[in-house]
């Protein structure tokens, strides 16, 4: 019995032994493990979204650019509204050569569509060596490349008789035919017929020439011609060096269709979506509120195909049912020109708003789904994001509407991510009423917009440090600071780094415009200028490109050490979780080298050779279309240490993306 007890007590002394080590140790386990979990989970996580495109059609950037069309008022639909010396028949030379006569006239009484209403008419009274017709020299000269292929398109119909045997031909500002093809118009129905042209030589200053060369009378509309090879040879599609630029971006998102251009020049001329999908002889063609026209041609399929094409999101923006402020030419002066849309027209507006969610994500069986699968895309396009208004003067009639839209949009698409509103300005009257009717409704996003200096960048690279997490999170849908010199961009790039950091609250961020066409801007500071052959890719552009190709989804403190008195240095640290890669970038816009100190502790397993991105050099430096690559990023590699001092070039920003071997860090 003793002995029993002995042995219990043994026992017992060896459970408290063993409780009382355990005790002891397993603090230390779990220190060890919050510690272990600590060190690698001490990025914060932010926006995989963070950087993306801004497309507007402004500065021609549309037609006569990234959409590939070639001929200029194709439809006969140009007018006076558009500019005061445009008419039907602008850009189209009536032409008789060779003896030959008749006459060219517009008429609306039988036309493709409704939403067509011009179109010409040719009278071929007499056919001398040649013929009667038209010819179109495109968006100033239309530029073709020996070998390759161009796709024509007319649409037309028998007026007389007999059918009418009918030329096309690309020729030379002297007239020598360097592609042709013959057709031969033979219903009394609008008939679309199409040709291939193959370009026997090169040359920069073509015309579209459509010759009649039977005795009648026809009529034409819808004229197009387009390369072949479009990006990713789509029908309908883009200029493949222009859109080629911006897939090589790797944007997380585009923003369409603008911009100011979206709730347009009164209320008539706002930018309607149903109208820019389907045949594009049935698009609704209209005023550009940057002061020329715009065919629709470039319409929300081919916005979100592109998108779906180059893996961005799409995130498109609706008019708040109010027309643009500075409507009827009082830009930046006072807002006077805002309309709204009746309350009795409202909830029509508003079953617009949802059939574009519709149309975007239902299944084909649905009403507008169906229609989306009928132009070639049965799957939906996976719509997440959609913006209502853009740089609205914020009075009640806007507050008024932007709610019935939103309230109405988020009860029966919750899955959505609504982006309000907070006008054109970095402060004000109507930021600051934007931020309270966005905060008030809860709206998850709120688009600022600001053009500003290049010292206002530099200054405000806190901006967003304070700002309310609990608040909705920040679309920088607009920004630049007025200029495409280098100093420029770095100062941008600065600001960036600003925006990484902040990548918790500021959720989206699109510098602005995009594009601009030579001798057609409307907007001083681009980000890629061009004309019909040549491109030029500014500072910014390259800035822009290495932040959307080098993008993390998390952000870490005290990895890159820096003077916090020595405004003119920024830097950021973001990993890319599906990668794992670390990705660092240094920013320094003073006119001499500066090193920051890089701490690589926080990280496992990296590789100590790295790849190196570098955009340096005066800070006047620009490029143009003359000399596109005075300012240009050079690639290379670079041996990393755990700890080691980066020498950050002059005016420079730098990108280093170190490779993990294994993505756990």
């Amino acid at each position: 019995m003793e002995k029993n007890r002995n042995i219990s007590q043994s026992k017992k002394y060896k459970y408290m032994r063993l409780c009382l080590l355990y005790f002891l140790i397993f603090p230390t386990i779990i220190s060890v493990g919050q510690s272990q979990t600590k060190k690698t989970e001490t990025g914060k996580k932010i926006s995989p979204y963070l950087f993306g495109l801004f497309f507007e059609d402004i500065n021609y950037a549309a037609d006569g650019g990234l959409y590939a069309e070639l001929i200029q008022n194709r439809s006969f639909e140009y007018s006076p509204t558009d500019r005061t010396d445009w008419h039907s028949l602008s850009f189209w030379e009536y032409t008789t050569p060779r003896y030959s006569y008749g006459s060219l006239n517009v008429e609306t009484s039988t036309p493709v569509h409704p939403n067509n209403p011009h179109y010409a008419v040719l009278n071929i009274e007499h056919v001398g060596e040649a013929g009667v017709g038209v010819k179109n020299h495109g968006f100033e000269n239309i530029v073709i490349k020996q070998g390759d292929k161009y796709s024509f398109s007319m649409f037309a119909r028998q007026l007389s008789s007999s059918p009418i045997a009918v030329t096309i031909s690309l020729q030379t500002p002297k007239g020598k035919v360097v592609a042709e093809s013959k057709i031969n118009v033979n219903t009394k129905d609008w008939n679309k017929y199409t040709a291939s042209l193959t370009a026997s030589a090169s040359n920069d200053s073509t015309s579209l020439v459509i010759l009649a060369t039977t005795k009648g009378k026809i009529a034409l509309d819808v004229v197009s011609l387009f390369p072949e090879k479009t990006f990713l040879n789509r029908q309908n599609g883009l200029r493949a060096d222009l859109a080629q630029l911006l897939a090589d971006m790797k944007p997380s998102f585009i923003r369409f269709p603008g911009g100011c251009l979206t709730h347009g020049d009164g209320l008539g001329n706002m930018y309607r979506w149903k109208n820019t999908v389907g045949p594009i002889e049935q698009r609704v063609e209209q005023k550009n509120i940057w002061g020329y026209h715009q065919t629709a041609g470039l319409g929300y399929y081919e916005y979100f195909q592109f998108c779906e094409d180059i893996g961005a999101k799409p995130l498109p923006v609706l008019p708040a049912a109010v027309s643009c402020q500075n409507s009827g030419g009082t830009w930046r002066i006072g807002g006077t020109g805002q309309k709204a849309l009746p309350m009795d027209e409202m909830q029509e507006y508003i079953q617009e708003v949802l059939d574009l969610i519709e149309w975007a994500n239902g299944p084909a069986t649905s009403t507008w789904g169906a229609k989306r699968a009928a132009a070639g895309h049965p799957q939906p396009f996976n719509l997440e994001f959609v913006g209502i208004g853009n740089e609205d003067k914020i009075t009640p009639e806007f507050e008024a509407r932007f709610k019935m839209i939103y309230d109405a949009v988020r009860a029966k698409h919750p899955e959505i991510t609504i982006i309000g509103t907070s006008g054109p300005f970095s402060d004000g009257e109507d930021f600051d009423k934007g931020w309270t009717v966005a905060s008030n409704s809860n709206v998850p996003m709120i688009d600022e917009h600001y053009y500003k200096e290049p010292k206002w960048f530099l200054s405000n690279l806190n901006r967003y440090d304070a700002y309310d997490r609990k608040k909705p999170g920040v679309y920088l849908g607009e920004y630049a600071s007025w200029g495409n010199k280098l100093y420029n961009a770095i100062a941008e790039a600065a600001y960036m780094t600003g925006l990484e950091r902040n990548g918790d609250i500021v959720r989206m961020a699109s510098y602005a415009p995009l594009l601009a066409k030579k001798n057609h801007t409307q907007w001083n500071t681009d980000m890629i200028f061009f004309d019909n052959s040549k491109i030029s890719l500014t500072p910014n552009y390259h800035v822009q490109k290495m932040f959307t190709t080098n993008q993390g989804d998390y952000y870490y403190d005290n990895v890159i050490a820096q003077n916090v008195k020595d405004t003119t240095l920024a830097a950021s640290c973001v990993k890319d979780s599906k990668t794992g890669d670390i990705i660092l970038k240094f920013v320094n816009n003073s006119n001499v080298a500066k090193s920051m100190k890089v701490n690589l502790s926080t990280f496992k397993n990296y590789m100590s050779s790295a790849a190196q991105i570098v955009l340096s050099g005066n800070a006047n430096a620009e490029n143009t279309l003359e000399h596109p690559q005075n300012i240009v990023p050079v690639y290379s590699t670079v041996n990393v240490n755990k700890v080691f001092d980066y020498p950050a070039p002059a005016m420079s920003l730098t990108v280093i993306r170190i490779k993990i071997l294994s993505k756990k860090i």
